[in-house]
């Protein structure tokens, strides 16, 4: 055990912020004697948000300037959305602790008509998400998908104003901020299948700091991280960015591991689906080649 504080790295955003602070307070009450210190960064995917993310260059540009942070010995660990991290980590880095996971679904916000089915013909629906923009167009073709980007309260202003019909975000941020309440409807994998490592967080680390390693020990949680894996192996094989509609979403069911999976072109054109249902994983490298495998299938056709 560290006898000097650690130091965690996090966005500045206020869902950022929560599902920081959250994992912090339950590693504290997990190690006693851990006293911690937060470290704020800006990064480019925060900086730029007049633009859609396939245009500047992907996820990865929420965790890059964290990365840096992180090999360059100002921060001990970082919180990140795990959907927001590449599927190959820099050199000197590790996933070191997956908590367990908050629900993975799609929600929809849509004050004034509340379900998907109930949208009126033409509805507008707000999202920055190419992967929910296949799923929506899969179920309403003929609804207007537009472009939306920032943070959650200015999303959630902007279906209240009127600027758009309805939102899709992750409930999962929903539920990190206390407003659930906010989906008028849930959208199940079936209708809309969440991205790789939806409502999972992945907590960051340098390989070589054993001992920080060992404190995030405490609240990994092995069933998610083995389902996130194999999420992860779609991505990988798939070399999915943002750039790319890509879903894929494994569950644990009795002692198989159900893993799904979709990728398309960027207008939502030529959709390949698979699934798979194989005996439980013992380990998270063979739950990773489960996923390889099926993303190698899907992009054989």
């Amino acid at each position: 055990m560290t006898s000097r504080p650690l130091v965690y790295a996090t966005r500045r955003s206020a869902l950022a912020l929560a599902q920081c602070r959250a994992f912090v307070a339950s590693l504290q009450a997990a190690v006693p004697a851990l006293t911690t210190t937060e470290l704020l960064v800006v990064t480019t995917g925060d900086r730029i948000v007049d633009r859609p993310l396939a245009d500047i260059g992907g996820k990865g540009l929420f965790v890059k300037e964290i990365e840096e942070a992180l090999l360059e010995r100002r921060a001990d660990f970082a919180v990140h959305s795990i959907k927001d991290v590449p599927g190959a980590l820099p050199g000197g880095l590790q996933i070191a602790c997956i908590p367990r996971r908050e629900d993975p679904r799609d929600a929809l916000v849509a004050p004034r008509h509340g379900t998907l089915d109930a949208l009126p013909l033409g509805a507008r629906v707000g999202t920055s998400s190419l992967r929910r923009l296949v799923a929506l167009k899969a179920r309403r073709p003929d609804l207007e998908v537009v472009p939306l980007r920032g943070n959650v309260d200015t999303r959630l202003r902007k279906v209240d104003e009127g600027e758009c019909d309805a939102i899709v975000l992750a409930r999962a941020g929903l539920v990190r901020l206390g407003l659930a309440g906010r989906a008028t409807d849930v959208l199940g994998p079936d209708v809309s299948l969440p991205a790789v490592g939806q409502g999972a967080l992945g907590i960051e680390c340098r390989e070589s700091d054993t001992e920080t390693q060992e404190i995030l020990a405490h609240l990994h949680h092995p069933e998610t991280a083995t389902c996130v894996a194999a999420e992860r192996g779609v991505l990988v094989a798939l070399g999915g960015d943002c750039k790319t509609p890509l879903a894929a979403h494994a569950v644990r069911a009795g002692d198989t591991i159900h893993l799904r999976a979709f990728i398309a072109q960027p207008d939502g054109s030529g959709l390949r689906r698979g699934e798979v249902t194989l005996p439980w994983p013992e380990n998270e490298g063979l739950a990773r080649d489960i996923g390889l495998r099926l993303g190698e299938s899907l992009l054989g056709g």
